[in-house]
């Protein structure tokens, strides 16, 4: 993080800057708050390269520059671009709907363009709609978890656009929770779906356009590819660090680490008597249930000294989903320290202390957790009360075959 003493400096900095009339506010930023996106590399030249051509674009509330405009509204005012057509992914264009729910074609209402959903009765751009585009444009904020919806949906669009040889770019953004650290088990192409598109582990650290360039040839789709490449982005870069500001990339994502807690979290979701805290202001960060001890089950956690997190007896009462209406006892979770934060790692522990502290409550619905999880092994292991640590040792092979194999579709050092 940025000292808080230096910080102050450069403020101090910059208002002297700005009395002198030298510079503008948004001149003024600490080092390694210099990060430009792909939207911004590609919109600092007009997006000249799309002048002429009829551009359809695939994003989400997430696809802004650092004031907050969006690759919608840029493009439809760029000179000589003609923006035909807009596709919504899970959420929609505009971020309104509620994960999972089917989202219906539209008219944008700010450019006049037709909306068309890949979240509804389709999944992938219709042949009909691409044939009148020249160029697709993908800008989405991922979080690096392969069961996010959004790259399930890049990869449809690139294998539509490849049918109908229709260019493909993808302006690249930051991994928020870091692209050196990968986690979990590698998906088994037995358990594909639209929450595991592709064999990778659970938490990938993969940029959209490295994944973009890894699944054009390992699933041999033939896209004409191009990625807009980030400026001033490491792997090692946290979004708290980049100086973008954070809109959510979809309505249970309100911040950076609920993004990292979801890497592990999400798991839960496979659990049917366990609430991941859906319904309520902390989701992901709140798990319990109304037959959970929390007070326990936090002081059993916080004794494995996990790093980068303590655990917090907390009750709670979800306005949907899960255990609606009813009052939960369970844990919240406190992210201390971000890059020594283990995501599957915690969810592991924690789904084993509270069926070993509750013997017969977990409920697994197994064909939902196997597809979150990408195997069916980590929920046999838990069911069987497997040490998580022999569960988690387990994945090191296979996680360093990943490694060498994304190496030579990464971007950034």
């Amino acid at each position: 993080m940025f000292p808080r003493a230096a910080y102050q400096l450069v403020l101090l900095c910059a208002v002297f800057l700005l009395s002198a009339g030298s510079v503008t506010a948004a001149d003024v930023r600490p080092e390694g708050f210099g990060i430009r996106t792909g939207l911004e590399v590609a919109s600092a030249g007009g997006f000249k390269e799309l002048k002429g051509k009829k551009v359809g674009v695939v994003t989400n509330p997430t696809g802004v520059d650092r004031r907050l405009v969006s690759l919608i509204d840029l493009l439809a005012g760029a000179k000589g671009v003609e923006l035909k057509a807009i596709f919504g992914p899970e959420h929609g264009a505009r971020g309104a709907a509620a994960a999972g729910a089917k989202v219906a074609d539209a008219k944008d209402a700010a450019t006049g363009a037709p909306v068309y959903s890949l979240f509804g009765a389709n999944r992938s751009p219709a042949d009909e709609v691409l044939k009148r585009l020249d160029v697709i444009i993908f800008d989405i904020q991922d979080i690096g978890v392969r069961t996010y919806t959004y790259l399930a949906t890049l990869i449809k669009v690139m294998e539509a656009a490849a049918k109908n040889k229709v260019e493909v770019w993808v302006l690249d953004r930051p991994v928020p929770i870091g692209g050196e650290t990968v986690e979990g088990p590698l998906l088994s192409k037995s358990f594909e779906s639209f929450v595991g598109p592709h064999p990778l582990p659970l938490r990938h650290g993969l940029t959209a356009g490295e994944f973009a360039r890894l699944v054009n040839r390992e699933r041999k789709i033939g896209a004409r590819l191009k990625v807009i490449k980030m400026e001033g982005y490491t792997r090692r870069g946290w979004y708290g660090d980049s100086g973008l500001i954070w809109v959510a990339p979809s309505p249970n994502i309100p911040s950076v680490d609920t993004a990292l807690v979801y890497a592990g979290m999400v798991l839960v979701e496979g659990v049917e008597t366990l609430s991941e805290g859906r319904g309520t202001t902390r989701p992901f960060r709140l798990v319990g249930a109304p037959w959970l001890d929390g007070r326990r089950l936090a002081k059993t956690l916080n004794s494995l000294r996990l790093p980068g997190v303590l655990f917090r007896a907390a009750w709670f009462k979800p306005s949907f989903s899960k255990f609606s209406g009813e009052e939960c006892s369970g844990v919240e979770l406190h992210v201390t320290d971000s890059r020594a934060y283990r995501s599957v790692t915690v969810a592991v522990h924690l789904l084993s202390a509270i069926g070993k502290q509750h013997p017969g409550k977990l409920k697994f619905r197994e064909r939902a957790f196997d597809r979150l999880a990408g195997t069916d092994s980590l929920r046999k292991a838990l069911e069987a009360g497997k040490r998580p640590a022999a569960i988690i040792s387990g994945w090191k092979k296979e996680l360093a075959a990943f490694l060498k194999r994304r190496a030579p579709y990464l971007l950034y050092r």
